[in-house]
């Protein structure tokens, strides 16, 4: 999906509400204990946790880099798709005809055979859609807390794929594509299989036909790609690591920062006794700005591990799937009121 309002500072703050009251907790322990109980013992160097916040900050950067080429990648290809799927609409309607024919057929017959090819099409990113939505066992962003609180969903949880898909192909398609596990291919298989019986009927000369048989193999590519970003996600190993050395230096780092604190007030004391006595608890906003801003950047690259999830900012593939379909029926020449309406956004978040 697609957030069309800007993400602020605030609205940032109050999605990681819950882990920044984690950490306020963590360093408010480690002041009071530090400053009621005496422990000036509890401390650590600044070196080790310096390489520590060096190394996590560059697997956080490595991982939002991955996370970015991926959501650029699903949407290149969705990219693809929506110029694709022009091109066999407009090719459908010009190479479905008469012209090579030894004897004419029925305009009528024409116009519902070109009918049937660009509505199976529709069917395809149906089923390729709903395939992007289908639930992975790594896909768990939605499931937080603060990600369910607005009720953002796709309209693939709304639906099912039975009833999105029967409206646009025949009752012995729908039976043949349901039997298959790959639906978007059983699909394509079909298009590929009408449109050689079109080629051997005179309907579609020998060069068209390959030209649109081309369309279908590029329909392949696209759908291959887009499957083989659903199905492989980004590495475990990395994704579990980086979320784990991010904690740890969360935790270590009041073992640092407190004592340093408490070192500068130490220092005030002479002049500025109550400050001096008391400056150990600005440690507080300091390492919650710290701790905020590292887990935050972490969290924004695991957001963006799966752009087809279906959450606020991944890629709009309901919303590009309807926007083709309205256009590909408008062309056909069908009225507003046949056609489906554009999914609506909620929150100012397309799908």
């Amino acid at each position: 999906m697609y957030t069309k309002k800007t993400f602020t500072i605030s609205q940032m703050a109050w999605w990681t509400r819950y882990e920044t009251f984690v950490f306020i907790a963590i360093i408010v322990a480690f002041v009071s204990a530090y400053f009621f109980f005496d422990l000036t013992w509890l401390k650590i160097p600044w070196t080790p946790i310096s390489l520590i916040g060096t190394a996590v900050a560059f697997i956080i950067g490595f991982q939002n880099n991955a996370a970015y080429d991926r959501i650029w990648e699903a949407r290149k290809i969705w990219g693809g798709i929506v110029n694709t799927s022009r091109t066999f609409g407009v090719f459908v309607q010009d190479m479905v005809n008469n012209e090579y024919t030894d004897k004419p057929v029925d305009e009528v017959i024409l116009k519902k055979e070109i009918k049937s090819l660009t509505y199976r099409h529709i069917a395809w990113m149906t089923a390729l859609r709903h395939s992007m939505r289908a639930s992975k066992p790594w896909e768990t962003t939605s499931e937080h807390k603060t990600n369910q609180e607005y009720g953002v969903r796709p309209p693939e949880k709304d639906a099912t794929l039975e009833v999105d898909l029967k409206p646009y192909i025949s009752d012995s398609d729908y039976k043949y594509v349901m039997s298959k596990n790959n639906k978007q291919t059983a699909l394509l298989y079909l298009q590929s299989h009408h449109l050689k019986k079109l080629k051997e009927d005179g309907v579609i000369w020998e060069f068209s036909f390959l030209e649109l048989e081309g369309v279908v193999q590029e329909l392949f590519t696209l759908q291959g790609k887009s499957e083989r970003i659903k199905n492989f996600p980004y590495p475990r190993q990395y994704a579990t690591m980086n979320h784990l050395f991010m904690w740890a230096f969360v935790l270590l780092l009041p073992l640092a920062l407190v004592p340093q604190f408490a070192e500068i007030g130490i220092a005030m004391l002479d002049k500025n006794p109550i400050i001096g006595k008391y400056f150990v608890w600005f440690t507080i906003p300091f390492y919650v700005i710290v701790a905020w801003i590292f887990h935050t950047m972490e969290r924004i690259g695991r957001t963006g591990e799966n752009p087809f999830e279906g959450t606020a900012n991944d890629v709009p593939i309901s919303t590009i799937s309807r926007g083709i379909e309205i256009d590909l029926r408008q062309n056909l020449g069908e009225t507003d009121a046949e056609i489906p309406k554009q999914f609506e956004s909620k929150l100012n978040t397309e799908f």
